[in-house]
């Protein structure tokens, strides 16, 4: 497994290496500047429109809905675990890096879910779909199906053997086990030199019948629940994570600056400075796409099933999952690890921002790993959720709407968060970077193809909007967090 892992490890470096980080970044800089930095803005609208649903739409799921589910993908283990693997392994300087994709990736992802609604085919029974798949066959043309098979492709793979169930899982079982069984005194059974304990197996179990109850019932039954957990768990998470850096306030000026000095690796000693630099750069756009999936490609087949008409207010209301997910979670995680030095505490993975939670407060260790435990539990399986779905629509589209095929997958999905706290934590991480990388490729060659669509789009809907011919008034009703899907 070692030399295997090793050789997954020099895949990652060319996958993730220059190249991908400069399509990453120059696409979300090519549409920030065409767009005139829209996503700074229309933010306000774009967070007015989040909470107001459009009453006359086509679709399957209500706006909200459809960004709660994109946000059940998101808000997960990339939030929590990924930022302290990137600032353990990329320095503090990581996270700098992590948010100015970000900044970026907000007008990425408002591309993605504009596209998504213009291209997205919805069949007789009100069947909604659409993602990079369509937009890159409709909007680019047949000729370039063979790029939408391949981003489908590498979506369903990833979905059920890297972001949407191994790391997640992993992640989940890591949590619970840390907190009621950290020497593993109690072992269920080893697998060669690693043992496992009845907590990560308990866990492993309880989490797969959670999973299985939920996807079989499809989209409506994965937003169902995402509208009434995601909303609350992020606000909880939220609060605890401000209370720690108001509670260390005084340590937060030198905390930003440490950040800063090593995203340039200003502390690197001499002549290792761009090395340093592109280190932080690497790990911590890698982490921050692992975690907000801007650009990625993923966020937009669950926008293509919103209610909606205005390919503009879907794309509006795409882009504050970004905001949300790393400008404000991804921070306060990051700012906590490196506020209460966590990062240098010789941890990896969970532990670390473990860590940054107990010591945060003034309350016992342990109460603060619990805390932690339960956020991540929650939103590592609404991540599970939120990917099966992206996982059967990919699969949907890549073998020409072969239900029998998208029934098998499921279960092999379920399988998949099965056996998944079983594998190292290094294997797990650098598979789910390669295929995130390999899905981000196909997307990112749309976006820049048809950013001459989204620009367009973008005027005219705000040519209509000041010529008064959208009525924003009549036309929304006001989000009722868990009423509006919970009916359907």
């Amino acid at each position: 497994m070692e030399r295997f892992t090793a050789i997954l490890e020099v895949i990652d470096g060319y996958v993730w290496g220059v190249p991908l980080i400069v399509l990453i970044m120059g696409t979300g800089i090519l549409l920030s500047v065409r767009m005139g930095f829209l996503q700074f803005r229309k933010l306000g609208k774009a967070l007015k429109y989040m909470v107001h649903n459009e009453e006359d739409g086509e679709g399957e799921v209500t706006s909200f809905g459809a960004l709660t589910t994109a946000l059940a993908a998101t808000v997960g283990t990339g939030n929590i675990v990924g930022v302290a693997t990137a600032v353990v392994t990329g320095g503090p300087g990581a996270l700098f890096w992590m948010i100015v994709a970000a900044c970026f990736g907000m007008a990425t992802k408002y591309a993605e879910g504009l596209l998504a609604i213009k291209y997205r085919v919805i069949d007789k029974d009100g069947h909604a779909l659409g993602g990079p798949f369509y937009y890159i066959e409709n909007g680019m043309g047949e000729k370039w199906k063979w790029l939408a098979k391949m981003f489908a492709f590498f979506g369903f793979t990833a979905g059920v053997m890297g972001i949407g169930t191994i790391t997640q899982v992993n992640s989940i079982t890591s949590a619970i086990n840390t907190v009621f069984d950290p020497n593993n005194e109690h072992i269920a059974f080893s697998i060669g030199a690693n043992s496992y304990s009845w907590a990560t197996l308990i866990a492993a179990i309880l989490v797969t019948l959670c999973v299985a109850l939920v996807i079989i019932g499809g989209i409506k039954r994965i937003a169902n629940v995402a509208s009434f957990v995601v909303p609350a768990m992020m606000i909880t998470y939220v609060v605890i994570g401000v209370a720690i850096i108001l509670w260390n306030i005084t340590d937060v000026p030198h905390a930003i600056v440490i950040i800063v000095e090593e995203a340039f690796g200003a502390k690197a000693v001499a002549g290792g400075a761009l090395g340093a630099m592109m280190v932080a750069m690497q790990k911590g756009v890698a982490r921050g796409i692992f975690s907000n999936e801007s650009g990625l490609g993923s966020a937009p087949i669950a926008a293509a099933a919103a209610q909606t008409k205005e390919p503009v207010r879907q794309g509006l209301v795409s882009m504050t999952g970004t905001f949300l997910d790393t400008i404000v979670i991804c921070n306060i995680t990051g700012l906590s690890i490196v506020l209460t030095g966590s990062d240098k505490a010789g941890l990896e993975g969970v532990a670390v921002t473990m860590r940054a939670f107990g010591k945060g407060l003034p309350w016992p260790d342990a109460i603060g790993g619990v805390v932690l435990m339960v956020c991540l539990a929650i939103f590592a399986y609404t991540t599970i959720l939120g990917w099966d779905y992206y996982g059967e629509r990919c699969l949907e589209y890549f073998s020409n709407r072969n239900q029998k095929a998208v029934k098998v997958y499921r279960w092999v999905y379920i399988l998949a968060v099965l056996i998944g706290p079983f594998l190292t934590l290094d294997f797990v991480w650098t598979f789910a970077d390669i295929f995130n990388g390999l899905m981000a490729l196909p997307n990112l060659i749309g976006l820049v193809a048809l950013n001459g669509v989204v620009v367009a789009e973008t005027r005219s809907y705000f040519k209509r909007l000041n010529a008064g011919e959208i009525d924003e008034g009549s036309k929304f009703k006001k989000v009722e967090m868990a009423s509006a899907d919970a009916e359907a």
